[in-house]
């Protein structure tokens, strides 16, 4: 039986509204869409079954800066969504879960408080996500300004038998760039961890999806994100290379 690669369409924010950062420079957005409930309106209506929200201002401010627009995202559409960006303390968390985020992305909070992180893990298994972003190797936090000395795998391997649903593996120098998906690094990823491994930063075409969707079966799905606006991704076609078909 072929396995199926989850697709998460990205819906990134910036003082209310859709944008895409280069490499998550957030002086370099581009703005894509002015009303992210409309955006996520029209992923669902072209099929997607999840979306992937990013609080950008929440992950430098360390709280959340565009809840007004989460939630009116997940009043305009019927997919599942995860979120993540400034969610750093149980409460947070209780919060958007409880209005009904099927998930949250715990990035920062996951380097410099674990104990947090697997608190969460365990009160909420398999809705609480581990966000690992790293450049050259090296784990990022706070929007990718602060580096950890820390590895992807560490970070990953602090979380696994805790209830975490997936591990989100970013590579930042990627990110923005429609370079391609680094599908060696998070194949070796999906490989050393016992916990399921999205993909993020680069997918550029349907091409990439495909190498994905034949690439490790410990890799649950991939983030698309800039070439799903610029239109370089069909929908349609991305869906069908997701499910193994050509």
């Amino acid at each position: 039986m072929t396995r199926r690669l989850t697709l998460y369409p990205a819906i990134d924010l910036k003082v209310g509204k859709c944008v895409r950062l280069l490499h998550g420079q957030m002086d370099k957005a581009t703005i894509y869409n002015e009303d992210p409930a409309s955006q996520a309106a029209s992923f669902a209506q072209a099929g997607f079954a999840w979306v992937h929200i990013v609080d950008l201002d929440g992950a430098f401010a360390g709280q959340s800066e565009n809840a007004v627009a989460v939630q009116a995202i997940l009043k305009s559409t019927g997919c599942k969504a995860q979120l993540g960006g400034g969610i750093r303390d149980m409460a947070a968390v209780e919060h958007w879960l409880g209005l009904g985020m099927a998930r949250v992305i715990l990035g920062t909070a996951a380097v410099r408080d674990a104990e947090f992180v697997q608190k969460a893990a365990t009160t909420f298994p398999g809705q609480v996500v581990v966000g690992v972003d790293a450049k050259d190797g090296r784990v990022k936090t706070d929007g990718w300004d602060g580096d950890t000395g820390h590895t992807a795998l560490e970070i990953g391997k602090r979380f696994e038998d805790q209830g975490v649903a997936a591990i989100v593996y970013t590579d930042i120098g990627r990110d923005g760039a429609l370079t391609g998906v680094n599908v060696g690094a998070t194949s070796a990823l999906a490989e050393a961890l016992a916990i399921p491994v999205i993909a993020s930063g680069g997918v550029a075409s349907v091409e990439d999806i495909k190498a994905l969707q034949g690439a490790h079966k410990n890799i649950e799905g991939v983030i698309i994100g800039r070439a799903l606006y610029d239109g370089r991704i069909d929908p349609s076609e991305a869906l069908k290379a997701a499910q193994g078909n050509k």
